[in-house]
C-alpha cells in the first residue's frame, strides 16, 4: 500500500515522506521493520524513536523528531490512526459458505447462505442465524436464538434459549452466553429453593465478548449489552443487568444482578458491583475497586469501598506513612506525658 492511500485511510497527512512509498505492515517502534509503519503516543517512548527500523511513523500534531529518513504522518492521535492501519494490513478473513457435516442442525433453523458452520456445532430448534456469520467449531446454540449479520463466534461457545445475538459482534473462546442468574430463595426449612429463570439476554450490534466470560439470562425481562461495549475476558454480568453504549469492562469485572452501567463507562480489571446499583454515564472505576453505592457520571473512584479517585490517592499516600505517623504520635505521646510530670512536681 502506497504512503498516501495509508494516510487517506487513517485520516494523516503526510509532513516527511515519499507519497509512493510502500507500506507492508504496521508494527511497534522496538519490533518495525523496513517497510512497516510505527507510532508514538507515549512520550516515554521516545528514545526508541531513533533505533527504530520502521520506514514511516505516526506522529501528533506537537510531536518532533530528528530523523529525515522516515515518512511522517501527522494525525491527532496516533495510536487510533495506527489501529486503524493495523486494521488495513490484517483484515477478517470473510467467511467461506458451508455447513461442515458433522454439524447438528435442526431442521427448523434457518441458516443465511452465507454463513459458515463449521464442525460438530449444535444449532437448536427455530434459530436464525444471519449473513456472513462465522461459527467456529464446537459451539452450542439452544433453541430459538437469534445471531445477526457478520458475526464471529469462536469455539466452546454456548448460547442458551431465546438469547438475541447482534450484527457484526465477537464472542471469544467459551464465553457462556444466558446462563441461569444466580436467583434463590429460602424456604420454610432455610433450605435454597431454586427460582426459575426464564428472561433472556439481549447483546446488541458491534459488541464484543472476551474469552469464558458468563452474561446470565434474567429471571424475568432480558439482561442487555448495548451497542459498541466490549467486555474482556473472565467477567461475570449477572441477571438482568444493563450496560449501556459503547462501555468497556475490564478483565475479572463482576456486576452483581440488576445493576445498570451507563454509557462510555470503563470498569478496569477486577472491580466489583454491588446489585442494584447505577453507574452513570462516562464514569471510571479504577482496578481491584469495588462499590456498594451508586457512582455519579464522570466520577472516577478507587478503592474498596470505592471512593473519589483523588482522595484515595492522598489516603493511599497517607497509610504508606502510617508507621510513622503512629510513631511520632508516641513521641508526642511521652513528652506530654513528660510535661505534666514536670508541672506536677513544681
Amino acid at each position: 500500500m502506497k504512503l498516501s492511500e495509508l494516510a487517506k485511510l487513517t485520516f494523516s497527512i503526510i509532513e516527511q515522506g515519499d507519497e509512493n512509498l510502500e507500506i507492508n505492515g504496521a508494527a511497534g517502534l522496538n519490533i518495525a521493520k523496513e517497510g512497516e509503519i510505527t507510532f508514538l503516543a507515549n512520550p516515554k517512548y521516545t528514545p526508541q524513536v531513533s533505533e527504530t527500523k520502521a520506514s514511516a511513523i505516526f506522529l501528533n500534531e506537537k510531536e518532533k523528531i530528528d530523523r529525515k529518513d522516515i515518512a511522517i504522518l501527522r494525525t491527532p492521535d496516533p495510536y487510533l490512526a495506527y489501529a486503524r492501519a493495523l486494521r488495513l494490513f490484517h483484515p477478517e478473513p470473510k467467511p467461506t459458505p458451508s455447513i461442515h457435516p458433522s454439524s447438528v442442525i435442526d431442521e427448523t433453523a434457518k441458516i443465511a447462505p452465507t454463513a459458515q458452520i463449521m464442525a460438530h456445532v449444535v444449532i437448536g430448534k427455530n434459530c436464525e442465524i444471519g449473513e456472513n456469520v462465522k461459527i467456529f467449531p464446537n459451539v452450542t446454540i439452544y433453541d430459538n436464538v437469534k445471531i445477526g449479520d457478520n458475526t464471529t463466534i469462536h469455539s466452546g461457545v454456548s448460547i442458551r434459549e431465546g438469547c438475541r445475538i447482534g450484527s457484526n459482534c465477537i464472542i471469544q473462546n467459551n464465553a457462556t452466553i444466558g446462563s441461569d442468574g444466580f436467583g434463590y430463595a429460602r424456604d420454610e426449612q432455610k433450605r435454597w429453593l431454586k427460582i426459575p429463570q426464564v428472561g433472556i439476554v439481549v447483546i446488541e450490534d458491534d459488541v464484543e465478548i472476551g474469552a469464558n466470560t458468563a452474561i446470565d439470562r434474567a429471571s424475568v425481562g432480558e439482561t442487555r449489552i448495548k451497542r459498541g461495549t466490549k467486555i474482556d475476558n473472565l467477567v461475570q454480568i449477572g441477571h438482568s443487568c444493563t450496560v449501556e453504549e459503547d462501555s468497556l469492562i475490564c478483565a475479572q469485572t463482576g456486576l452483581a444482578g440488576s445493576s445498570h452501567i451507563g454509557k462510555r463507562v470503563t470498569l478496569a480489571g477486577q472491580v466489583g458491583i454491588a446489585g442494584h446499583l447505577k453507574v452513570g454515564d462516562d464514569a471510571v472505576i479504577t482496578a481491584k475497586s469495588a462499590t456498594s453505592h451508586n457512582v455519579e457520571p464522570g466520577k472516577v473512584i478507587s478503592g474498596i469501598p470505592a471512593f473519589d479517585n483523588k482522595q484515595w490517592l492522598r489516603s493511599v499516600s497517607a497509610f504508606k506513612r502510617l508507621g510513622d505517623i503512629a510513631k511520632k504520635l508516641r513521641e508526642i505521646e511521652q513528652k506530654i506525658l513528660e510535661l505534666e510530670k514536670a508541672l506536677k512536681e513544681r
